[in-house]
Parts: C-alpha cells; structure tokens; sequence
C-alpha cells in the first residue's frame, strides 16, 4: 500500500503520544525499524517523543540554568541592544506579549529569546550564517550571564547532531533513500528559542495564553520542555485538546508545515499551544529545522494520488518561514 493510500486510513483522533527509543541506529535493519515507528507517530499524531536521544544531560541543565538566570534580570537589560524588534532577522529578545500565534487571542504570555547557526569558536567566512535565508545574520548576545553564549550553542550543536539523524529517519519512513535531505540541509535554517512562561493568572477566556493555538512552520521541531510542568496541549482530529506531559529524559519532536506540504499531509503537522496553570514558572527549548533557502517545497510523488492529489503549489522553504514569522510577529498585539 502506498503512503498517499495508508494516509487515506489515518483518522487521527489520537489519545496518546507515542515515545520511540533512537538509541539503536547503528544498522540498516535497526533505522528501518525506528522510521517505522517514527512513520506511524507521524501519520497518526505528528507529535512523537524521543529517548536516548544522546545529549548529555550536564549539557541541557547548563544551558537552562543559564536561561533561568537570563530572564530573572531586570526587563531594561533584557531589552538594551537585544530587542528582536530591532536587531532584526528574528534574532535576540522578545518580552512578554510581544508575538501573538493564534490571531483569535490577544497575545502570547511568554518571553523568549532566539539564536541561529553560529560556530563555538567563530568562524571569519561561516557558509551555513550567510547562506540561512530568512534567518542570516549575526546572533546578539546578553553580557550577562557570562556562560550563556557557550552553554547556549553547546546545547544548540547537540541538537543539531539529533536532528541531522532525525532528517535520515524522515527519509526512511517516506520510502526515500535515507540520503534524500542531505544536499537540502546543507545550510538548513534552525533557530532555537529559550522560552520562559510565567505562571498564567487571569480568566481562561481572556484571550491571552502561554502560546496560543498554531502549528510550527520548519520541517520539524525538536522541544525540551522542564518535566512535571504541564503545558503543552495537542489538539487531535476530533478537536479534543490532548496532554503532552514533560516525561524526563525525553524530547518532543512534531511535524512542521513545511514537512507536512511536502508529504501532501501525510505527514500531520498537528496544531498546539501551551498554557501554564500551573502556578509556576514554566520554561521550554524548541529547536526549528528547516531546510536550505531555496530548496522548493512541493508534494512528493509517493505522496499524490488520483485520491489524493496535490493540495500545495511550490514555495521556496525561506520564503514560506519568513512569510509565517512576519504574521506572527508584526500583526498588532496587545504590547504594540
């Protein structure tokens, strides 16, 4: 059976999110057998976890205890020479309210601050910073903490490192040769944000939460978020809102637009938000991976049909972020 035709069987009134381990992908037989799964969580949830992901956990704690540190500081530090707003290209510090994902809200109750590819030790000519698209530029850095810079791109290299192997995967699971995304991801856009959420007070239609309903719009989305806090919510085919717990020692991965428009949805790229009621401060890492700039983005043939025809036209992959970045974050909002 075809993937456009098992697709057509995919109900996706998911209860549950699948955990796949991806510590075993030494040999042909044991990749087959995880894009297996990762194909069926695809198909049917679009959100999988991941376990023996291979970062060391020194590695996450450090770069979150440096965030931790970062947004305790005073808003007029956060903002001087950080404000993404005027660095540009989506890089530096974005304060509380100043993006609003779902257009039905007013706001997004979360602050953040998002870097690119940048090399621990610079580079003079780095060829992946001038040749990301929509997310080319320098990263600003806040002086204090003085470990951020490093622990923030150590974190960010590692999961680089997984999402390579995760793209073989993809490949895999969509029947392709398991080199298919190679010559596309050799300056693939990937943006990491570190994102603290405060706890959410307010009446629950004030149309003001964590981050409000949407879906991500790279390939895909490699998430850290801080266990026993729950916030993360997916909403399944029978318009239910499903938990995703924070299960220690995981990562979240979940389909993105991009992903989802170049399987013809067969893939499920599965809309979500969070919203903190839980009393406590709330933080979370989402990594963004996309593709090289130019690389067109249109349904691959395994994925069309008579049944099942091309729903997209082809867009370029920088273009598309940008385009969904700038509705994001330059519609009106209740900060501007």
């Amino acid at each position: 059976m075809s993937l456009a035709e098992t697709a057509a069987s995919v109900s996706g009134a998911f209860d549950s999110i699948p955990i796949i381990d991806v510590g075993h992908t030494s040999t042909p037989d044991e990749r087959i057998a995880l894009a297996q799964q990762i194909r069926e969580a695809c198909m049917n949830v679009g959100f999988f976890y991941i376990r023996n992901h291979g970062i060391p956990q020194e590695t996450i704690d450090k770069a979150v205890s440096a965030m931790k540190v970062f947004f305790s500081l005073p808003l007029e530090t956060k903002m001087k020479k950080l404000y993404h707003r005027e660095v540009g290209n989506f890089r530096g510090y974005e304060p509380v309210l100043d993006s609003n994902a779902d257009p039905a809200n007013r706001g997004d109750l979360h602050e953040g601050f998002e870097i690119g590819w940048e090399e621990l030790v610079p580079k003079e000519n780095d060829e992946k910073r001038a040749n990301a698209g929509a997310m080319a530029g320098t990263n600003v850095w806040p002086s204090e903490p003085a470990e951020f810079r490093e622990t923030c791109l150590n974190y960010y290299h590692a999961v680089i490192g997984v999402g390579k192997v995760l793209f073989r995967l993809f490949a895999l699971a969509l029947d392709l040769p398991e080199t298919y995304f190679d010559d596309k991801t050799r300056n693939s856009a990937a943006a990491m944000r570190f994102l603290h959420y405060p706890p959410q007070t307010g009446p629950e239609d004030d149309g003001i939460v964590g981050i409000g309903a949407h879906s991500d719009f790279e390939c895909f989305t490699i998430l850290w978020q801080e266990p026993d806090i729950q916030a993360l919510q997916l909403l399944n085919s029978e318009k239910k809102w499903i938990a995703a717990p924070a299960i220690p020692g995981t990562l979240v991965v979940n389909i993105g637009d991009q992903l989802a428009r170049w399987t013809n949805d067969v893939f499920r790229s599965t809309v979500h938000r969070a919203i903190n009621r839980t009393g406590v401060h709330r933080y979370s890492i989402p990594l963004f991976f996309g593709t090289d700039y130019l690389v067109q983005v249109e349904p691959m043939p395994s994925c069309v049909s008579p049944e099942r025809p091309p729903k997209y036209e082809p867009v370029a992959a920088g273009d598309y972020v940008r385009q969904r970045l700038q509705d994001v974050y330059y519609r009106n909002t209740t900060s501007s």
